[in-house]
């Protein structure tokens, strides 16, 4: 139901503030409850409850040891994985971080139902908090509006006050987001919606969800590589932080630009006769793209324009062998002839 708007969010921000995502969205319309909630239960709110309940950990095998191999045949993905959940699945999102934090990274509670059970998610992780290794883990978790159903004067400030069922949702979400943000590791963000209620919060949630947890992703210092007087070594210390930055959270090593901007950059100080600059931003488009075509025909461009063809010649040949195209054949017999 939210893949649309994660879609959406993706589309806006990709690249610059949260990294390429393969989206995967699981439909919960005819089992929801049974699947997302994390215990059995009969009564809930004063009532009866017998709608099918307590499926939780069953459904997450199903996502560890079935859908994600399953993701895993089918696309380049890598273990960096990312859960989000609303309401129930809130619910479920908050029950893998403190069952089984090692599947995912990052994790989205929009509005979760942690008062389900007497609280008893709430309660667990107070205890297994303390005992998991929880990090590079990061958390998002979001409350909606109203905090009683029949009293406006109740406040994230006075919500504590009142004991009654009515506040029972709100209370239960602070007391996890407490708990989340005294434990060693976990980077929490919480965030509250005055002006959302629980049926909207999910679209608001999503979007400073994923800039939350993704807030180390984006480039720093873009106006030092606009600024032709940035020394060549102080652009590369940025991008060696930034690298750095990315090995940190990813566990594994991440390029720190696009392929494609590399080459632009590349392009652009080429144009602006800075070679130095050029020459950096080409070395490392190959270097991070080695079986780019694209890369080593630009870096055989460099060589052209600086009259080494030798260079060029090596270069180009490097692109042809991946690409076989015609295009690189022929770039490869000009630049012999000029090597002669």
């Amino acid at each position: 139901m939210h893949l649309p708007t994660v879609s959406l969010v993706q589309n806006y921000y990709s690249g610059g503030f949260i990294p390429e995502l393969i989206l995967v969205g699981i439909s919960n319309e005819d089992k929801r409850t049974r699947d997302l909630t994390i215990s059995k239960i009969s009564t809930r709110q004063g009532g009866s409850f017998a709608e099918e309940n307590g499926g939780a950990e069953n459904f997450f095998n199903f996502i560890e040891k079935e859908l994600i191999p399953h993701i895993e045949k089918l696309y380049p993905v890598t273990p960096y994985r990312t859960l989000i959940g609303h309401s129930y699945g809130g619910l479920f999102t908050a029950y893998a971080l403190v069952h089984h934090p090692e599947v995912f990274a990052n994790y989205l509670a929009i509005d979760p139902s942690l008062d389900w059970d007497d609280q008893k998610l709430v309660k667990e992780a107070a205890l297994i908090f303390k005992k998991n290794k929880l990090k590079n883990k990061s958390l998002f978790i979001s409350l909606s509006s109203p905090l009683h159903m029949q009293r406006n004067d109740i406040t994230i400030e006075n919500i504590f006050e009142d004991k009654s069922e009515y506040t029972l949702f709100g209370r239960s979400n602070l007391a996890f987001t407490k708990l989340a943000k005294s434990t060693d590791g976990l980077r929490t963000t919480w965030k509250f919606y005055p002006k959302d209620y629980h049926g909207t919060i999910s679209y608001p949630s999503l979007m400073d969800g994923l800039k939350s947890i993704f807030d180390w992703y984006e480039i720093q210092g873009v106006q030092k590589f606009n600024e032709p007087s940035t020394p060549t070594e102080e652009l590369m210390s940025i991008i060696k932080d930034q690298r750095e930055r990315y090995m940190k959270h990813f566990g594994f090593v991440v390029p720190p630009f696009d392929e494609e901007l590399l080459v632009m950059s590349g392009y652009m100080y080429l144009d602006m006769k800075q070679t130095k600059k050029s020459l950096a931003f080409f070395e490392m488009a190959v270097k991070d793209y080695p079986k780019s075509a694209n890369a080593f025909d630009s870096l055989a461009d460099y060589f052209a324009r600086q009259g080494n063809f030798k260079k060029a010649f090596e270069n180009v040949t490097k692109a042809y062998q991946l690409s076989q195209s015609e295009y690189h054949l022929k770039r490869i017999n000009e630049f012999k002839e000029k090597v002669k």
